[in-house]
């Protein structure tokens, strides 16, 4: 099948960074956690545990809370995505809100991959990776990233379903082309991913109402845009791996590389980073969470061991 038919203070220690999938453990039928994650308490750390695959909060003085079994997870705004394995077999988003009460799940067609919410908790996002597609030759891979609407419950479905150009010229819907790690504006119509298309990658910015998608800068991957709009952080693909960088939105071009800086952690990073705040990233890399600043300078400080998945509400 073409998938696009499928078509659809205080931050911890200073600043409170995940790659690697976890094994799901099948949860009690009820969703309520003895101590539940506080999604609107700021200067706190939401991320993955990896010794449990439990979603869990610290605060400056500990553990604040325990949430749901994750693959992936994000909180934002009194909203928690949950991707995670389904039963009797698959994947699904579990949405919580603010009272960690259950609120949606919806069918993902892929193992779980990247996960977002919107600034104001309205919008969600999702990545997986997907299987199957009849036209992948050896080696390659398929993704799909879909977004939600929780006010409005409209499901936009796959971003293939979109309209996409680069430099004015139409992306052909007979193209493979893979989309990944979506990053909301604060308009909760605006939105930036990774568009992968012969061999290149793309920073497009997305329009939700439109459905369209504007190839605005190369070399891009899991973007994230930081709290005031202004910058966006990323993996860039360098010898040996991926480096974190920061550029200034205005600065990117479809015709050469954004005057970007590179960030001081030095290990090839395979994930979409996360703002702890205007002034730092943060990033999981081998099996733990880290931070740096996001101006390339200091060092990675560790947030949490053993963790993945980082957001900070």
């Amino acid at each position: 099948m073409n998938k696009r038919h499928v078509g659809i203070a205080l931050i911890v220690a200073l600043v409170l960074g995940g790659a690697g999938y976890v094994t799901w453990r099948a949860l009690p039928s009820t969703e309520a956690q003895a101590a539940p994650l506080d999604l609107t308490r700021p200067g706190t750390l939401i991320a993955v545990s990896t010794t449990d695959q439990r979603v869990r909060q610290t605060a400056p003085s500990g553990t604040a809370g325990t949430g749901p079994a994750c693959q992936r997870s994000y909180a934002a705004a009194g909203t928690l995505i949950c991707l995670r394995s389904a039963l009797p077999m698959g994947f699904q988003a579990a949405i919580f809100d603010r009272e960690m009460v259950l609120r949606k799940t919806i069918d993902l067609w892929g193992t779980p991959s990247r996960a977002r919410v919107s600034p104001s908790g309205r919008l969600v996002a999702w990545t997986v990776f997907h299987s199957g597609d009849s036209y992948l030759r050896d080696g390659e891979f398929s993704t799909i990233a879909g977004v939600y609407d929780l006010s409005t419950g409209e499901h936009y479905g796959s971003l293939e379903d979109f309209s996409a150009t680069i430099n004015g010229v139409i992306v052909r819907m007979d193209e493979h082309v893979n989309y990944w790690g979506i990053t909301f504006a604060a308009d909760d119509r605006t939105f930036y991913a990774t568009m992968a298309l012969a061999g290149r990658t793309w920073l497009v910015r997305g329009d939700l109402v439109a459905r369209t998608l504007v190839a605005i800068g190369t070399d891009v991957e899991c973007p994230s845009l930081s709290p005031d709009g202004t910058r966006i952080a990323y993996k860039k693909r360098v010898a040996g791996g991926w480096r974190l960088h920061v550029a200034p939105l205005a600065g990117f071009s479809v015709t050469g590389s954004a005057p970007s800086v590179a960030l001081a952690e030095v290990l090839s990073v395979d994930d979409q980073p996360a703002w702890a705040d205007e002034t730092t990233v943060a990033y999981g890399v081998n099996g733990a969470i880290y931070a740096v600043p996001a101006d390339g300078s200091g060092a990675p400080t560790l947030l949490r061991s053993a963790s993945s998945s980082p957001s900070f509400p």
